[in-house]
């Protein structure tokens, strides 16, 4: 990509970020020909070859290629709620776990009957479960959204705990929190994916702050935006020493 022998040498971070649409050569499995030099396989391509060990596993394996499966019959044509389906029942799962917010309580009524509707067994816990009030986890009165009453907190590693002792094979997340979604997915036996990702101000469609970044929801930004969008990751902004 550069007549500058040095120039593949200053990245220590892989930066996919910043490949060039015309680039991309991982589609093509031409990587090491054609990435730029802060590609994965330019910049830690033992890491990628230690991490693909990790397929050996046969469960990882099975997990990987039931993925695959799903993204090829499915593709532009699947909900994710049936591409969901799908892939447990590719696995052979039985039992579907659901983590949602309590403010998705209907929804998860509706997602455990379509479930139920595929055969399997499901079992579902709101994240206020437990009543455990915000002041157990350090909050003072004042940081509550309402204070001067009694707020629950919301309570994923319950959640994971709780669908774990019921046997989940894969928990489904809906509309959890950011941070709380975190620790159920730290939390979960089972495998976990996201159905719904909850962003209340852009009716849980969070990419909309990306598309529209520059325009009504610039104030994402922080103090040190640049001008102009940088082509490079930070480690190439400047030349090397």
């Amino acid at each position: 990509m550069s007549s500058n022998p040095n120039a593949e040498k200053r990245y220590t971070d892989p930066g996919c970020a910043y490949c060039p649409p015309s680039v991309r050569a991982c589609r093509q499995g031409e990587s090491q020909a054609r990435g730029p030099g802060y590609c994965p396989s330019k910049v830690d391509q033992s890491g990628i070859n230690d991490a693909y060990e990790n397929y050996a596993d046969p469960f990882t394996r099975e997990v990987a290629r039931a993925s695959a499966l799903v993204e090829a019959e499915g593709y532009c044509q699947w909900t994710r709620v049936e591409e969901i389906c799908e892939f447990a029942k590719k696995l052979g799962f039985k039992k579907i776990g659901i983590a949602t917010c309590i403010s998705f309580v209907d929804l998860a009524n509706t997602l455990s009957g379509i479930l139920e509707s595929h055969g399997f067994t499901v079992a579902s816990v709101a994240c206020k479960h437990g009543g455990v009030a915000k002041e157990r986890i350090g909050l003072a009165d004042v940081e509550k959204i309402r204070p001067g009453g009694h707020e629950s907190m919301c309570n994923p590693v319950s959640q994971a705990e709780l669908l774990n002792r019921a046997g989940c094979e894969l928990n489904v997340v809906l509309g959890l929190c950011v941070g709380h979604d975190s620790l159920f997915f730290k939390h979960s036996d089972g495998l976990a994916t996201t159905l719904v990702a909850k962003d209340r101000v852009l009716a849980h469609n969070p990419v909309g702050a990306l598309q529209l970044a520059d325009s009504y929801y610039s104030r994402v930004w922080g103090p040190e935006k640049p001008d102009k969008a940088p082509k490079l990751p930070a480690e190439g902004r400047s030349k090397p020493s």
